[in-house]
């Protein structure tokens, strides 16, 4: 070997000089999990993993050799342990900045183009499930720009990544992991059911599937075969996912017709804003607890007749936002437990429908 070759050879081993160009087709491609920073480590020889696989198998009936396979060549992910970490102590909630990031022109114009598309399938589970189109537009440009944003993490990689190698740091680290557990076992229940290879589904990092993001309990219970194909696939099919999410929020207990939120402003004499917002989202009060409490309700809201709760939107700094949420916001939250989620799907359906309503170069 020349001198100048081994100079170049050893370079390379350090890592130190770039790949030459005319020796690039020669390198292994790299597969997408590589290039995305999610290559990891096999749980083959993880006996925990393993033991907890032969309990499955046992308690779900299924083939044991099968399950084992699938948590052998399951991958820990350090980077979905990272994304699962909540936010910093002391970081300030920011509804403006939060409604940002779902509320745009993108966004939006998706939003009308896919409601354009699907209006049919939007009406009819409407009249079904009495969820309108507006929320179901709204829940699907929120989670996935519909379908243009769905993940790109094998969901098995960040099931089990999230089952037994959930950060001990984390507050709640115990009943975390336990819930992922479960995930990851309704997820080998799903794909035993379909008949599928469960080294193939990707999705999110926390292991949400699909235009809706369901994760594999919620597919179980309430994904629906909505375009009557004789299979329910929310990765391809709008039909699919548009009757799933109408078929979660009235599972939840959606009921049509009534607001998801109205206007609240307060008498300063007589609030006591302490006690209306311990309660959180979950609607507590009557319309008259709610101002007698200092709450002031105008208009349509005097002749709610379910029960409300006052939702604080804060804002870092500034002021925070207030509404008063009806039960139906209340069930938009059991989608993901954050009002300010909830607002954002609110808002994006509502923009979706008055942005198709106002019709093209408005």
């Amino acid at each position: 070997m020349s001198r100048r070759l081994l100079i170049t050879t050893l370079l390379l081993a350090a890592g130190m000089l770039a790949v030459p160009s005319w020796s690039q087709p020669a390198l292994k491609k790299r597969t997408a999990a590589e290039r995305n920073g999610q290559r990891g480590v096999p749980y083959a020889g993880n006996d925990e993993a393993l033991r907890w696989a032969d309990e499955v198998a046992q308690r779900r009936g299924l083939d044991p050799d099968w399950v084992r396979r699938a948590i052998e060549r399951a991958q820990f992910l350090p980077v979905v342990a990272r994304f699962i970490q909540p936010a910093a102590p002391g970081v300030a909630k920011n509804w403006r900045v939060y409604r940002s990031r779902f509320i745009d022109p993108i966004r939006i114009g998706a939003g009308v183009r896919f409601w354009e598309d699907n209006e049919a399938t939007l009406a009819r589970a409407e009249q079904e499930y009495g969820v309108p189109a507006e929320i179901i537009v709204g829940i699907l440009g929120v989670e996935t720009i519909y379908g243009q944003q769905m993940g790109n993490f094998r969901v098995i990689d960040a099931l089990a990544t999230l089952a037994f190698n959930f950060p001990e740091s984390h507050p709640r680290a115990a009943e975390r992991r336990d819930y992922f557990r479960g995930e990851l076992e309704h997820f080998l229940v799903l794909e035993n059911q379909l008949n599928a290879d469960p080294l193939k589904p990707l999705g999110s990092y926390a292991g949400a599937m699909g235009m809706p993001q369901f994760m594999p309990s919620s597919f179980l219970r309430w994904a629906v075969d909505f375009d009557g194909d004789g299979r329910i696939d929310l990765a391809r099919s709008p039909a699919d996912a548009i009757g799933s999410v109408a078929n979660y929020f009235r599972s939840y207990g959606w009921q049509p017709g009534m607001p998801t939120h109205y206007p609240v402003s307060f008498d300063l004499e007589k609030l006591d804003k302490e006690a209306l917002v311990v309660p959180d989202i979950l609607p507590t009060f009557s319309v008259a607890s709610f101002m007698a409490k200092g709450a002031v309700l105008e208009g349509a809201a005097l002749e709610h007749k379910g029960p409300l709760a006052l939702v604080e939107l804060q804002n870092g700094d500034d002021p925070p936002q207030y509404v008063a949420g009806t039960e139906n916001f209340y069930v938009i939250t059991r989608y993901n437990w954050s009002s300010y989620y909830a607002m954002a799907v609110i808002e994006l359906g509502r923009e979706v429908k008055e942005a198709r309503m106002a019709g093209p170069g408005s």
